[in-house]
């Protein structure tokens, strides 16, 4: 039996097992509804799913919480809205907090040899509109969206593309759809469960009245014309707002929605009266009525939050600040949490790869060179000096919650050994030094190196000046830069980028289900190799193709993960790609597992300990936010 459908099936079983466990459980209704604004809806039998999904708290070692109550948060920026849709993560398909994939909105996918997946979707489903939610909803997306060329001149995206084709896509009745690929794709389900997903549905019913292919063009044209679109493939694409939370006539699938635009300062979200997950005890989730987003001064969240402004609040807070939050628990009645970022490294080393200087692209192309820099980086001071000694010295890798982790992926080359840093120069030639110690190039410049910082990190800076201090003993001078994000990017572009700090690899806690995209060459942005990043997403239109042995190889690596048809397979080639990153010390990485400071005020199910990230994540989406719920509530 496929693997995923063996999860499935622990995935329901786990909340209750399909429809004989749904006519076990009573669902009641929320009591809460009408005194936030939904009167007249429908008895809640009719309103979830005919099979919802029921989560079993207690089994998860949390409790039955109350409805009610509002949730209060900081936003730095009006776009943050967005974190709504995020944080809620509903998805088709999403990870457990064990990093499992399992189904979530759908009851069910089969897969078939790695390349046929077919969709169950749950009968009686709704939009948060009350309309049904149906197989209609992605014939939709698929036919009239994704592969409308006014709407997506791209084309369908690389997660919906295997061997290079389009899958044949099926709706098999009102709620099943299937997608048939020639070749295996394991890049579709991942997809789906990230923090940002590309919503392979759509609501039908709401979008096509301003689709040229079903909408009345005159009414199409004097909408576009009151908006200022350009014409109705801009309109539908300005509605068509799934992730941002820009437009609230928008129907949803997440536990909260945005219901009016009449701020842009702050956003109340009310629960989805349709949503499709019920506790144990009947209670559909989320058991939260109002979460509310006010737009703040970032640089002043730790001091609202400190003030006891937030219920619950990570966004915009740092490990510098958790000394002040400390401070105010006491007075203002909450708890600061510490859990691990799920990024390969706090902080990581970048250099070029593909810098046009020919003297550093020799030099930073010898492996040598870069064990030289990294023993030459006293990792432990800085951990103590900066994080207290609470990170994890070591490589920027799979951290070690990740099934794939393995301790000589954190260690090879990363103990402090100044001796043999200086004796691998050595041995390169760079034996040539200035009156003040610092090497000389084979050109005769100072081995000078110029890192490069977005500035928005104080920690960078201060861990730089530590890396100066030790690599000046081994005869390196390290000079910072500070700029800013899409200046680095240009200069990168260009070849004019030597060296950057940035954070490590965004995903540190992959599976062999994942896909290993940060770990080759595969993007523009990676600032260790942008010229071939760019190459791969060009199409070979610009950029330069792989010339380095292990790059090559890492790109031969990921388009093998690509076609593979078994879990045995992503494992075996996951397993070489971080090897070759412990042998070659690509990315200089300096601590990981650094703390995130997670305020919470009267919110009960938060865990004490969580993995807080991007992807896979979705930064509280992994805890599931609408099994919190407010201590006040209910009374």
């Amino acid at each position: 039996m496929n693997r995923f459908v063996v999860l499935a099936l622990v995935a329901l079983a786990m909340a209750g097992s399909g429809a004989a466990a749904a006519l076990a459980v009573e669902v009641k209704e929320t009591p809460t509804l009408a005194e936030i604004g939904f009167a007249g809806l429908p008895p809640v039998v009719e309103r979830v799913p005919a099979e919802p999904l029921i989560v079993d708290l207690p089994s998860k070692g949390r409790r039955t919480g109350v409805h009610g109550g509002t949730l209060n948060t900081l936003i730095g920026r009006s776009r943050d809205v967005r974190l709504i849709n995020v944080w809620g993560y509903a998805r088709l398909v999403g990870y457990t907090a064990d990093l499992e994939l399992v189904p979530d909105i759908l009851r069910d996918v089969t897969v078939e040899d790695g390349r046929v997946f077919t969709l169950h979707l749950r009968k009686g489903h709704r939009w948060s509109d009350g309309h049904p939610f149906t197989a209609e909803d992605f014939r939709y997306y698929f036919e009239d969206v994704v592969s409308n060329a006014e709407l997506t001149p791209a084309g369908l995206p690389p997660f919906l593309m295997a061997g290079g084709k389009p899958p044949v896509f099926e709706v098999l009745d009102e709620t099943t759809v299937r997608y048939a690929w020639q070749d295996p794709n394991p890049l579709f389900l991942p997809e789906l469960a990230k923090a940002s997903p590309p919503f392979i549905y759509r609501p039908a019913h709401y979008l096509k009245a301003f689709h040229a292919r079903y909408g009345d063009a005159e009414a199409i044209a004097r909408a576009a014309e009151a908006v200022k679109a350009r014409g109705w493939a801009s309109l539908h694409n300005k509605l068509d707002d799934m992730y941002n939370a820009q437009n609230p006539e928008l129907p949803s699938l997440q536990p909260w929605v945005r219901l009016s635009a009449d701020s842009d300062r702050r956003f109340v979200l009310l629960r989805n009266p349709y949503y499709h997950r019920v506790d144990s005890a009947g209670q559909q989730l989320p058991y939260i009525d109002r979460v509310v987003m006010t737009v703040a001064d970032g640089k002043l969240i730790a001091a609202k939050t400190q003030a006891g402004e937030a219920d619950l609040q990570a966004r915009n807070l740092s490990f510098s600040d958790i000394t002040v939050l400390k401070r105010g628990e006491a007075q203002h009645g909450y708890r600061t949490l510490l859990w691990p970022i799920s990024k390969g490294a706090e902080i990581s080393i970048l250099p070029n790869l593909t810098v046009k200087d020919p003297v550093w692209r020799t030099l930073f192309r010898d492996r040598r060179f870069r064990h030289a820099l990294s023993l030459g980086v006293d990792r432990e001071m800085i951990n103590r000096v900066l994080y207290f000694g609470l990170a994890k010295a070591g490589n920027d890798t799979v951290l070690s919650m990740s099934p794939l982790y393995r301790d000589e992926y954190r260690t090879k080359w990363a103990e402090y050994d100044p001796d043999r840093a200086n004796a691998l120069l050595d041995d390169i030639g760079l034996v040539e030094r200035r009156g003040d110690g610092i090497r000389l190039l084979p050109d005769g410049r100072p081995l000078e190196i110029i890192v490069e910082t977005a500035g928005e990190s104080q920690a960078e800076s201060d861990a730089m000046e530590l890396v100066a201090e030790t690599w000046r003993e081994i005869g390196v001078k390290l000079f910072v830069k500070p700029s800013q994000r899409d200046t680095i990017r240009d200069r990168a572009i260009s070849g004019d980028l030597v060296m950057s700090v940035w954070p490590g690899f965004e995903n540190g806690i992959p599976t062999s289900e994942m896909p290993p995209i940060d770990f080759a060459p595969t993007s523009v942005d990676f600032l260790c190799w942008p010229a071939w990043g760019d190459y791969h997403q060009t199409g070979g239109t610009s950029g330069e193709a792989p010339d380095w042995p292990p790059a090559q190889r890492l790109m031969e690596l990921y388009r093998a993960w690509l076609a593979s048809a078994s879990p045995q397979e992503r494992e075996r080639i996951w397993a070489e790609i971080l090897q070759i990153h412990a042998d070659e010390t690509i990315h200089i990485g300096l601590v990981s597992e650094v703390r995130q400071p997670v305020v919470v005020k009267g919110v009960e199910n938060v865990p004490e300990v969580g993995i807080y990230g991007w992807d896979p994540g979705a930064q509280f989406g992994l805890h599931r936010m609408d099994e919190f719920w407010m201590a006040g509530a209910g009374g």
